[in-house]
C-alpha cells in the first residue's frame, strides 16, 4: 500500500464538471493535492465540440427560479442550488480569468473568441497553476472505502488512494459505465438519450432539407408535450431548438414508445385553427385573383408554402377566389397541425446527453455528498440531472461542481 499514490482529493472525470470542481477546490484550499483521472485520451471532449466548436458555456438567465425551469430532471434541486451559484457567477468567474462571454439573441452565451479552445485553455492553465495532476487513459472500475481512506482501482490495475472523491464521470448511454458506482450502493435511474432529433418515416419533406421556420411549434400527438421555437427540416426529418427541447421534456415518454409517434408541427407558431381559417378566408376576399401557391403567408419560406399547398391538393394555377372549402380546410390543417410520422431518433454521439443517472434522493443536495459513503461527492451529468439545449447542461455541471468543491475544501483532511 505504501507504493500506492495518495492524494487529498481524486476527481473521476476530465470533463467540464471534473475540471471545474478540481480548480474550485484548489482555489478554496491552498496546498491541497488533487488528481484528475480521465478514462479516455481526450480531456474536456464535450467542451470542445459544444455549440459547434464554440462552447455554449451557459445561458443568459440570472434568476435562479427561472433558470431552474429549463431542467426536465433536477429542477427542484437546482432551484435551491442556483441561489448559491448560478449563471452570473459563471460569467464572473471566467471574466476574472480573462475569458469574456457574449450573449446571442436566443440567450446562449459563448466566449467572445467563438472558440471552445479558449475555455479549454483556461481550464488547463488554471489546473497547471494549482499543480493539479491529470492522467488520461485511466478508467476507474472499482472503489473501496475503508478507515476514512478511499481506494480506486483502474482497468489498467493502477491504484490510487484519497480522502475525498469527486465523481464527475459524465453521462453515458451504456449502463456498464455506471457499474462501479452501483457497486458502491448507489441507485442509477434508467438511462436514455435526451436532446435528439426526430426521424420522419415518410420523408415527404426530405427535398426541403435546410428550410427552417423561426417561430413554429411542435407537439407530440395525444399529449401535452409541446415546445415552440425554430424548426429545421433535415434529410432525416425534423430538428432545430423546438424539436430538441421537446425531446428533453418527453425523453422518458418517447423511450417507452420506442420513438414511434406522430409529431404535429404548427408552422405559424401559435395561431390556432379557427383563427387561421378566418385569416385565410379574409385573404380569399381581399386577394381573389392571386395564385395561392405564389402568396406565402405567415412569413413561411416559399418552398415550404408550396409543399403545404401541394399537400392540401391545391393546383399551381388555383387562385384564392377558386379555393374550395375542402382545400381551405386542408391548408389550415397543414399549417397548424402538419403531421409527421416519426420512427426513430438521431442523437449526436459526441454530444450525447443522458436522461437518468445517480438518483438525487441518495445525495445530500446542500453539499453533493453521497448519503451512502461519506467523503464521496458527485457533480455533473453523472447525476440524474439534464437540461434543455442552450447552455443549461454546462450550467448544472458548474453549479454542482462548485457546491461539491466548497464542501470538500472546507472539510478537514488528515
Amino acid at each position: 500500500m505504501s507504493d500506492t499514490p495518495h492524494y487529498d482529493v481524486v476527481v473521476v472525470g476530465g470533463g467540464a464538471a471534473g475540471f471545474f470542481g478540481a480548480i474550485q477546490i484548489a482555489e478554496k484550499r491552498s496546498g491541497i493535492k488533487i488528481l484528475i483521472l480521465e478514462k479516455s485520451n481526450k480531456l474536456l471532449a464535450k467542451v470542445r465540440i459544444s455549440g459547434g466548436g464554440r462552447c455554449n458555456v451557459t445561458h443568459h438567465c440570472f434568476e435562479p427560479n427561472v433558470l431552474s425551469k429549463h431542467y426536465p430532471r433536477g429542477q427542484r434541486q437546482l432551484k435551491k442550488l442556483f441561489t448559491r451559484y448560478q449563471a452570473q457567477d459563471v460569467v464572473n468567474w471566467f471574466e476574472q480569468r480573462g475569458v469574456k462571454l457574449k450573449v446571442e439573441g436566443d440567450g446562449r452565451m459563448f466566449p467572445t473568441t467563438n472558440n471552445s479552445e479558449t475555455i479549454i485553455n483556461c481550464f488547463l492553465r488554471e489546473a497547471d497553476r494549482y499543480s493539479i495532476k491529470v492522467l488520461v487513459g485511466h478508467q476507474v472500475n472499482k472503489v473501496r472505502h475503508t478507515d476514512s481512506v478511499i481506494t480506486l482501482t483502474c482497468t489498467n490495475e493502477q491504484e490510487f488512494t484519497c480522502e475525498r472523491l469527486l465523481v464527475a464521470a459524465g453521462g453515458h448511454p451504456n449502463r456498464e459505465a455506471y457499474k462501479w458506482i452501483e457497486n458502491l450502493g448507489h441507485t442509477v435511474t434508467p438511462l436514455m438519450p435526451s436532446l435528439f432529433t426526430f426521424n420522419d418515416s415518410e420523408k415527404k419533406f426530405v427535398d426541403l432539407m435546410g428550410v427552417s421556420v423561426e417561430s413554429a411549434s411542435v407537439q407530440i400527438a395525444g399529449t401535452k408535450f409541446r415546445e415552440s421555437g425554430p424548426v429545421l427540416i433535415t434529410h432525416w426529418g425534423l430538428s432545430g431548438p423546438a424539436v430538441i427541447k421537446l425531446s428533453a421534456w418527453a425523453a422518458e415518454y418517447l423511450a417507452e414508445r420506442h420513438y414511434t409517434f406522430t409529431a404535429l408541427v404548427n408552422w405559424t407558431g401559435n395561431v390556432m385553427e379557427d383563427e387561421a381559417r378566418k385569416e385565410l378566408e379574409s385573404y380569399c376576399r381581399d386577394h381573389p385573383k392571386q395564385k395561392v401557391e405564389n402568396n406565402s403567408l405567415y412569413h413561411l419560406p416559399g418552398r415550404l408554402w408550396e409543399r403545404l399547398c401541394e399537400q392540401s391538393e391545391i393546383e399551381k394555377t388555383r387562385v384564392w377566389s377558386e379555393l374550395s372549402k375542402k382545400q381551405l380546410n386542408k391548408l389550415v390543417e397543414n399549417l397548424v397541425r402538419c403531421q409527421f410520422k416519426i420512427k426513430g431518433k438521431t442523437t449526436f454521439k459526441e454530444e450525447f446527453v443522458t436522461c437518468g443517472g445517480v438518483d438525487l434522493a441518495e445525495i445530500e443536495l446542500e453539499n453533493m455528498e453521497s448519503k451512502k459513503f461519506r467523503g464521496v461527492y458527485f457533480a455533473g451529468e453523472v447525476l440524474n440531472i439534464d437540461g434543455e439545449t442552450g447552455g443549461f447542461n454546462f450550467q448544472s455541471a458548474w453549479t454542482t461542481a462548485y457546491t461539491a468543491a466548497e464542501a470538500i475544501a472546507t472539510k478537514s483532511l488528515k
